[in-house]
């Protein structure tokens, strides 16, 4: 688990103090003395989840046989990541298309040019745990997926990763009030109000293979998979504290 502090605020609310507009239910008087404290912590998790986007790019001369061409990788690649057991929900179509191709920026001969005509798109993502991430990689492109490779590494309990982040914060919080509260030769009392401010999640980490789309070419059945290492994901969380003090 790693644990980095972001940014820490605290404010001292006194008598005269005046308590952030989302807290206003807390009334301070000098019978009631207070110190508040924000602070943000990250707690991380290493990846237990991968989405694997895999996909593939066909030509033919016209829109049949480009059809056709398209036809055969797309149920090629199905075929093999079912026969490797992959479950059919944890494959999701993404986007599938059949166009002319715009030959003008191609650096082809004419007789390839000729054989160009219309192109076939189609792409997956497919939900795996983290040490199959190369796996699925391996048997797509072998099949046939010659635009694969990103990686969108994950943790499947998403939510309990976000409340460690919390707790970590709120303890945090706990601890700069207790120096605070030293530091005015006072004894640091119950927490009288707490809130997670809850940033956004933070998505998932994207990363292309050498830092862009991998493409990539079948390879004969004896190539070993790419190495491939889980990412380690992280969460936020920004607690308003706020402690009695006596």
């Amino acid at each position: 688990m790693a644990i980095s502090l972001r940014f820490t605020s605290a404010m001292l609310l006194l008598a005269a103090g005046a308590i952030p507009t989302y807290a206003q239910q807390i009334v301070v008087s000098k019978d009631n003395r207070t110190i508040a404290v924000t602070t943000s912590v990250d707690a991380g998790a290493e990846a237990d989840t991968v989405t694997v986007e895999i996909g593939f790019m066909e030509y033919g001369a016209d829109q049949d046989s480009a059809y056709a061409a398209g036809s055969k990788a797309s149920n090629a690649i199905a075929a093999a990541l079912k026969a490797a057991g992959v479950p059919q929900d944890a494959i999701q179509s993404e986007s599938q298309s059949i166009t002319p191709v715009q030959q003008y920026n191609q650096d082809w001969t004419p007789a390839e040019k000729a054989e160009h005509k219309f192109q076939v798109q189609q792409s997956w993502s497919v939900k795996t745990a983290a040490v199959d991430g190369a796996k699925v990689l391996d048997i797509a492109v072998k099949a046939g997926a010659n635009q694969s490779g990103q990686m969108t590494w994950s943790v499947e309990d998403q939510d309990g990763l976000q409340a460690k982040a919390a707790k970590l914060a709120l303890e945090r919080a706990r601890s700069i009030a207790q120096q605070m509260a030293a530091g005015l030769n006072a004894t640091l009392g119950a927490l009288v109000y707490a809130s997670n401010e809850a940033p956004a999640r933070e998505q998932p980490l994207m990363r292309p293979l050498n830092g862009r789309t991998a493409i990539l070419t079948a390879q004969a059945p004896k190539v070993l998979p790419l190495s491939v290492s889980a990412h380690k994901v992280t969460a936020s969380a920004t607690v308003y504290a706020v402690f009695s003090i006596q």
